[in-house]
């Protein structure tokens, strides 16, 4: 929608057109098939042509890839999240060269077994001069669950969400993962030798480090066992027999300069990056002068809230209205019960730091339309979304405390609602400052 001058009130529409063009830029079936002509030479040489996928993308880029392969493709094994699943009717499961199965997230639980269990089936099942097609996206490392002997899946189950809770970074809940678990770490990679593989990889992951990645099934992993350890010992965590296992340092992961990496080529096809430029291409087009663009955000939700709905304050005020977007993945500390999600965590601490700024908006989201363990992507917020709240008796700092954003935002029916939306390339936030 076209920016009209100075009427803030269109602020969702703007918003609203913005969320599209990063997901548009993140389409999976788009960015796959940009990049499929690499195939080409080893697609002449492969005996045999196989396809494994993990993630919340795995499903889009499998239609994707069979789509141009047919019935070059011998077989394989994707697993998907189950709401996207159920948008495939029966008659085209069965035309598929490959089975589909639904996978978790961000707990697995039964059905990640099975299908971890499928996926190294086709692994070992693969020979000399075949080719394994990895379709790779952010989830994947909760679909790829396969513990290691003396480990189970309540284990990992534990494991996972404690660290999740205690605000654990992506890089040190999956150096833990990969120290618990038979197929990350290049774990699937292990399997699939001597066959070769091409890994096209949506990357959820700030800079977009391969072992990090789903957790690096088909990568080298430069952590170990002590660094697993030192994760469990930051967070006090005693899962009594996952740190058994850490401490027995039986069988390392695999290592840079391993021979087997000989086997693999690695393609990233889409990143947050991307889709931050698109937003910025789109603000621009709408009529927004783009003030400040911040890639690789990290760091706690509600204080990185704070410091942008600071920025938008400061921004607030000049004669063309102005954009400032983030673009990375937050986390949380879990401090209270409630029921919220790191975008909207986000998104409420900055109402709070931009309250009484009624010409600013912004808005924060997942790029994968699922912010936590909620059904929103995120939330909307304006320099009015305090009061509005006040007058319904909600105090937004109370709510903020106790970790129950989603519920402060649904009370106001300001929740950016997408559904899942078949990517994940992290998160976006972006604030719009409408001239005074």
């Amino acid at each position: 929608m076209p920016l009209r001058e100075r009427n803030h009130q269109n602020y969702r529409a703007h918003l609203n057109t913005l969320i599209e063009a990063a997901l548009r830029a993140a389409d999976p079936k788009v960015r796959l098939l940009a990049h499929l002509p690499i195939l080409a030479a080893s697609l002449e040489q492969a005996r045999h042509c196989w396809v494994i996928g993990i993630g919340k993308a795995a499903l889009e880029m499998a239609l994707a890839l069979e789509s141009q392969l047919g019935q070059r493709l011998a077989g394989g094994a994707v697993a998907a999240p189950p709401e996207r699943l159920a948008q495939v009717d029966e008659a085209t499961r069965r035309a598929l060269p490959f089975q589909l199965y639904p996978a978790a997230h961000p707990l697995p639980d039964e059905r990640n077994l099975l299908a971890a269990q499928a996926i190294a089936r086709i692994a070992t099942q693969v020979g000399a001069g075949d080719l394994v097609i990895a379709l790779v996206s952010g989830g994947g490392s909760a679909h790829l669950t396969l513990p290691v002997a003396g480990l189970t899946l309540a284990d990992l189950q534990i494991t996972t969400d404690a660290l999740l809770k205690s605000g654990a970074t992506i890089q040190e809940l999956n150096a833990v993962r990969k120290h618990c678990e038979q197929l990350k770490g290049g774990g699937l990679l292990r399997l699939i030798a001597p066959a070769r593989v091409q890994a096209f990889i949506l990357s959820d992951v700030i800079g977009d480090p391969l072992d990090v990645i789903a957790s690096g099934s088909v990568s080298p992993d430069p952590t170990t066992y002590a660094d697993a350890l030192k994760v469990l010992d930051k967070y006090g965590l005693a899962v009594d027999a996952v740190r058994r296992h850490l401490t027995s340092g039986e069988n390392e992961t695999l290592k840079p300069g391993d021979p087997l990496l000989a086997l693999v080529s690695h393609t990233i096809i889409g990143s947050n990056l991307l889709a931050v430029e698109a937003v910025e291409a789109a603000a621009k087009a709408s009529g927004f002068a783009v003030a400040c663009v911040e890639t690789g955000v990290q760091g706690e939700a509600r204080e990185v809230g704070q410091r942008i709905g600071t920025l938008a304050r400061q921004w607030f005020g000049h004669t063309r209205p102005q954009c400032i977007i983030f673009g990375g993945e937050t986390t949380v500390m879990v401090r209270g019960n409630g029921l919220g999600g790191r975008n909207q965590e986000l998104a409420l601490a900055a109402a709070i730091a931009m309250n009484g700024f009624e010409k600013v908006a912004l808005a924060a989201f997942a790029t994968d339309g699922i912010d936590g363990p909620t059904p929103a992507a995120g939330a909307y917020v304006t320099g009015e979304t305090c009061e509005r709240a006040r007058a319904l008796g909600l105090d937004p700092a109370r709510f903020l405390n106790r970790n129950d954003s989603h519920t402060f935002f649904a009370r106001l029916d300001d929740l950016i609602l997408t559904g899942p939306t078949g990517t994940n390339v992290n998160d976006v936030a972006v604030a719009l400052m409408y001239s005074t």
